[in-house]
């Protein structure tokens, strides 16, 4: 986990979330896709990259 390794800090996802909310803070998520995705290059790129990154 980055905390525990930028940080030499143990936290749980739970303890790391309650921190989160605590400050007000949250996780966040696209409402929806952005209009300059070009789809056809994210295929190529799941299909030629991701297998050689895995």
């Amino acid at each position: 986990m980055l905390i525990s390794w930028q940080f030499g800090l143990e936290c749980s996802s739970a303890a790391v979330w309650r921190l989160l909310r605590r400050h007000g803070w949250s996780w966040q998520s696209p409402a929806r896709r952005a209009v300059e995705r070009d789809e056809h290059a994210v295929e190529l790129w799941k299909k030629d990259v991701w297998p050689q990154a895995e």
